[in-house]
């Protein structure tokens, strides 16, 4: 792959970038690129994060907003359309440039982000399942009202501010020989791509993206996929990638990985419980990319984007009782027994003999194909670790019950 330094056709140099950087300077944050020695060892490689979920508005999407707002001329006022992170970044600068705002997000936003920028004073347009269909509203609405339309990506201003990244991370851990940056639309890895390929040409710039929506891996490779379904990583659930931004990754990005719904779960879940970090889905990508390809990036020193935390609470806490579920540590035991006096004692007994602990307990006797005389009682209970688990149920057998877990995806 050539150089980037000298290509002059890109819209985006690293002159730009650089000019970004001191334009935005002082009005976002310049987040810390760390070290992590668990996630190193979790992964093989050398790990540094890069924690873009300590902006202001808890995204990187600041950097490349704030970027265009100051580049761009007189206006009556900007639109946007916006899964949340975009949206709370070019609200929330423009109410500091006072500019009014205009966003548009899809109605399954998840409610946090819709609060956030409205706090910024922004007016919010719920409009379309996708983002995609925002965008379609968006532009009409810039039309009809005379707004500026800012693109959370196919844009040089926007690229080049989101490129500042690059510059960060690589000022502050020069070792790193390979950048995974989460994907959706590509302004991000775009940036970032042409920036580092200038300072370090032999560096290697993957992308990391949802399955269920690889769109810019097809752009990539030329394959037919899907983008459709419900992901966690809803902020890169991107149907359609920007035609500036496919054009640069194909020159500038060496590779796509996708990633499944289950191992971007895992990463949310270990960044909290490892890092003491919240990512949502989309900001986790590029650490799960790790966890599903360990051997693509063994052995070498990785600088990995957690571009983004505005996750739901309550999805967050989904997340992580799935994850304790799956790790054995978190069950739900279905437990046939008799309906008589004394037969709940007894398996609840044998619960306190494994010292494992009962969270809730559910008698089932109606919609059961047992026997009128029998019954079955599910008990979500915490243990240790899965072996400890495994120990209950076999003493639940010796003591002559029937037991099985009931499985998590």
């Amino acid at each position: 792959m050539a150089s980037l330094v000298s290509r002059q056709d890109f819209p985006v140099s690293l002159a730009d970038i650089e000019a970004a950087a001191k334009r935005i300077e002082g009005a976002v944050v310049r987040t810390p690129t760390l070290l992590s020695k668990t996630l190193s060892d979790l992964t093989g490689a050398t790990v540094y994060v890069k924690f873009e979920n300590l902006q202001f508005t808890a995204a990187y999407k600041e950097r490349g907003a704030l970027n265009k707002l100051l580049t761009m001329g007189e206006t009556r006022g900007v639109i946007a359309a916006s899964a949340g992170n975009h949206a709370q970044g070019l609200a929330y600068h423009a109410k500091r440039l006072g500019i009014p705002a205009t966003i548009v997000m899809p109605k399954p936003t998840p409610t946090v982000k819709v609060m956030q920028t409205e706090s910024h004073g922004a007016e919010i347009v719920l409009h379309g399942e996708l983002f995609d269909e925002a965008y379609a509203h968006a532009r009409t609405l810039a039309e009809e009202r005379c707004l500026t339309f800012v693109h959370p990506f196919d844009d040089p201003a926007i690229i080049a501010g989101q490129g500042t990244v690059a510059l960060e991370m690589l000022a502050d851990a020069p070792d790193i020989d390979a950048l995974v940056v989460p994907v959706g639309g590509g302004g991000l890895i775009s940036g970032m791509a042409i920036a580092a390929k200038a300072l370090k040409p032999g560096i290697d710039v993957i992308g990391a993206q949802a399955e269920l929506y690889p769109s810019m891996y097809c752009a990539m490779t030329g394959k037919d996929m899907p983008s459709a379904g419900d992901t966690i990583a809803e902020g890169i659930a991107v149907k359609k990638p920007g035609a500036i931004t496919s054009a640069i990754i194909r020159e500038a990005v060496d590779e796509m990985l996708l990633v499944p719904e289950r191992d971007i779960e895992t990463a949310v879940s270990l960044l909290v419980q490892i890092e003491k970090t919240v990512a949502e889905g989309a900001g986790a990508t590029s650490f799960a990319a790790l966890l599903t390809h360990p051997e693509r990036l063994k052995g070498r020193t990785v600088g990995i984007v957690l571009s983004g935390g505005n996750i739901d609470p309550r999805l967050l806490a989904t997340v992580l009782l799935r994850d304790l579920a799956r790790s054995g540590r978190l069950a739900r035991l279905r437990i046939e027994l008799q309906d008589r006096p004394g037969a709940l004692f007894s398996v609840i007994r044998l619960f306190e003999q494994h010292q494992i602990n009962i969270v809730e307990v559910y008698h089932q006797r109606i919609f059961t194909p047992l026997p009128a005389k029998d019954t079955f009682i599910d008990i979500e209970c915490e243990a240790r670790d899965a072996a400890q688990m495994e120990k209950l149920m076999a003493g639940l057998r010796e003591a002559g019950f029937h037991v099985h877990a009931v499985k998590i995806q």
